[in-house]
């Protein structure tokens, strides 16, 4: 039998498992409780548990955890055992419907940003029954994991699922309504669909246990690149090499046993960088297989004798990680809402919900850009392998001439296959796949592909922001739509050519990545938020908060607790990479620079009395005396940063001390780098005390 067909959902409690095990009317009350028509009553919620408990021990596990996502864009957890110890001195194994709905843990140590007191401490996981429950470990050490929300002592979103799953159900909401006023009578949910691309890096693990800032900081904070990094593109899916394969081969068993399918793999541009695509999936269970797989891919590579590093910039000079995020609308009778398929002449959804996106996107281009702040995404937005931080989208041609022709009537494209829509449209090309690297916010045939998000983060963020905007605007959109007395499509033909005309402004299908592109957004008045400390606040604007509590998404104390709690890990992120510069300059590099002056040193005066001639050793002094200069510079920059970080720790408003950061102290630490960097070329490599770029990129 195929190994995939042995190993697949082997650890994973799918709803077929879940039907086997318990009686007709349990799992009927069940689908009702994921449908959100029932509350899950304790009595359903025991026969569910008994059947998880026994299917989770058959398999060897002795643990349970509520598993959840607090604001530290990771995942946590805490193991409770199945045995429970009786009067007489047995032992039982028991799981009951109350442990599995509900568990309680101290929050007084996950951020929080002010949201909750410190006597509230108390923090509680919520059962999530739309995602599936699965086991990890091996041997005596396996758990059950039960996907879980995390909420404060009043019911506060302490964690990124909480929001997401407001923001989703709000979308329906919305969504529904503009079924029922297309005439769609069997509808009952519109689910938002999300396929996550993961790119990584691999290095060594040797090399990564050598290097402070890679194991603290989770990238290179020194390095100077070889002379042939990725001009080439010769690793670009070229042939994987056969170490990375194997770890591939483990990472994709793993992943089958607990249902997820990696749908692609391949060798991404920049050297030992690597891409992984799971199936698409509902927007909430793909964000907790993302979580999965970021986890996944690091307890591999160490079994490998490798280190996974999932900072979206580790390297200088090479591509960066981003991940990209595939974003679509689907009814649950399968229609894709975004797809052109769907567009006909008695049938004008696809125009809806292309332009509520586009409309939303538009509005709150500085929303959706403060999703993807954060301090390791500074380092890779704006570079030539990632988008820059403008926020625009990309449609390509079809899609546009379509919505141009909308707005101007008289436009025509036609082509082989093409689409009549009719209402006065002319017919369009059918092929919708063009697609554009350089955008952020790319249409890609029928889904969005937001690809902006850092390959650290966790993408529930961004998810259910995308989820409110679109809201938003269908909500408004129903409003006007419910009104007409007449024919509807003439309505959505008057509606999409009045919305399309102010808000097309964000779409721009040229190189995202040309200087032009910066004032021509500057000229259409699109925000351009370069980096984290600009972004941030867009979280705590008045209109923002509006948003997302009209949705009932976020409150605004929700809202505020994000902002704190962001800004205040931009500030620790921060130190923490100030603060490994400096121990690394001072106590490895500098020493090693010394160690190699004292050498040359002895080397010229040893020679100098051997030759008697001077004019040999005229390159010999040159070359110490560039080294001895860089060595004054770099004991000077390590004295400013570390007198800059005290200062840092003395500002007490969170705020102004990331623009100290930013403004004062990155400047020192870049000055610190090109000396560092130039000084690795110069000092003979058995002196220098840290593994270079060579090693870390071309030694696997």
């Amino acid at each position: 039998m195929n190994t995939m067909l042995e190993l697949f959902g082997v650890d994973y409690f799918s709803e077929l498992e879940l039907k086997s095990r318990v009686p007709g009317s349990a799992f009927k009350k069940f689908k009702a409780v994921q449908r959100g028509e029932e509350e899950l009553s304790l009595e359903v919620a025991d026969v569910i548990a008994n059947a998880v408990k026994d299917w989770a021990t058959e398999r060897g596990a002795t643990h349970f955890t509520h598993w959840f996502q607090p604001l530290t864009d990771l995942t946590a957890e805490k193991h409770e055992s199945f045995v429970t110890a009786t009067p007489d001195g047995t032992v039982l194994s028991q799981f009951s419907g109350k442990e599995i709905i509900k568990g309680e843990t101290d929050a007084s140590s996950f951020p929080s940003g002010g949201l909750r007191a410190t006597f509230e401490a108390r923090g509680n996981t919520i059962w999530d029954t739309n995602s599936p429950m699965f086991i990890r470990g091996a041997g005596t050490a396996r758990t059950l994991y039960i996907p879980t929300a995390f909420i404060g002592y009043n019911g506060e979103a302490l964690d990124k699922k909480v929001p997401l799953l407001r923001a989703t159900q709000a979308l329906n909401v919305q969504a529904l309504r503009i079924q029922k006023i297309l005439g769609d009578t069997e509808t009952t949910r519109v689910d938002v669909t999300l396929g996550c691309e993961q790119e990584y890096f691999l290095i060594e693990k040797a090399f990564y246990d050598r290097r402070q800032d890679i194991a603290l900081a989770g990238r290179t904070l020194f390095g100077s690149l070889p002379p042939k990094g990725q001009e080439l593109s010769d690793h670009y899916y070229g042939t994987i090499k056969d170490r990375v394969k194997t770890f591939m081969g483990e990472l994709d068993a793993e992943l089958w046993k607990i249902g997820l399918i990696a749908k692609t793999e391949h060798n991404e541009v920049a050297p030992n960088q690597f891409e992984l695509a799971l199936m698409f999936g509902a927007c909430n269970v793909a964000v907790d297989q993302n979580h999965l797989v970021m986890d996944t891919i690091k307890k591999v590579a160490t079994r490998h004798g490798l280190a996974a590093l999932l900072h979206e910039k580790p390297f200088e000079e090479i591509n960066g990680s981003g991940k990209h995020c595939n974003w679509s609308l689907a009814t649950d009778t399968g229609v894709n809402l975004l797809d052109p398929d769907t567009l006909t002449a008695d049938n004008l959804q696809y125009l809806v919900y292309i332009m509520a996106v586009i409309e939303g996107v538009d509005r709150y281009a500085d929303v959706l850009r403060s999703t993807t702040a954060t301090p390791g995404n500074d380092h890779r937005l704006g570079g030539h392998e990632a988008p820059p931080a403008i926020i625009s989208i990309f449609l390509g041609e079809p899609l546009t001439n379509l919505l141009e022709n909308v707005e101007h009537i008289g436009k025509t494209k036609t082509s082989e296959e093409t689409i009549h829509v009719g209402a006065k449209i002319p017919a369009i090309s059918k092929n919708f796949s063009d697609r554009n690297r350089t955008s952020p916010f790319a249409y890609t045939g029928n889904k969005f592909e937001f690809r902006m998000p850092g390959s650290s983060a966790a993408v529930s963020t961004p998810m259910f922001v995308i989820a409110t905007i679109v809201a938003d605007i269908l909500k408004e959109y129903a409003d006007i739509l419910e009104k007409e007395k007449g024919a509807i499509n003439p309505a959505i033909i008057k509606l999409v050519k009045e919305h399309y005309a102010k808000h097309k402004r964000i779409i721009f299908n040229g190189n995202g990545y040309d200087e032009a592109w910066v004032k021509e957004a500057h000229k259409r008045k699109l925000s351009n938020l370069a980096n984290t400390v600009e972004a941030l606040p867009v979280y705590i604007k008045p209109e923002t908060i509006a948003l997302f509590e009209r949705h009932s998404v976020l409150s605004a104390a929700e809202m505020k607790s994000r902002y704190e709690v962001y800004i205040e890990r931009y500030d620790k992120q921060s130190n923490i990479d100030l603060s490994i510069a400096i121990r690394m300059a001072k106590n490895e590099i500098y020493p090693s620079v010394v160690k190699y002056v004292t050498k040359i040193s002895k080397m010229i005066v040893s020679a100098s009395k051997a030759l008697g001639d001077e004019k040999y050793l005229q390159y010999d002094k040159e070359h110490l005396e560039k080294v001895l200069k860089l060595k004054t510079a770099l004991k000077d920059t390590i004295s400013d940063l570390s007198k800059g970080l005290e200062e840092a720790d003395a500002t007490e408003d969170t705020y102004k001390r990331a623009l100290f950061y930013r403004d004062k102290l990155f400047p020192i630490y870049e000055e610190m780098r090109k000396i560092v960097d130039q000084l690795e070329l110069l000092v003979d490599k058995s002196d220098w005390s840290i593994p270079t770029y060579f090693d870390l990129l071309f030694k696997l």
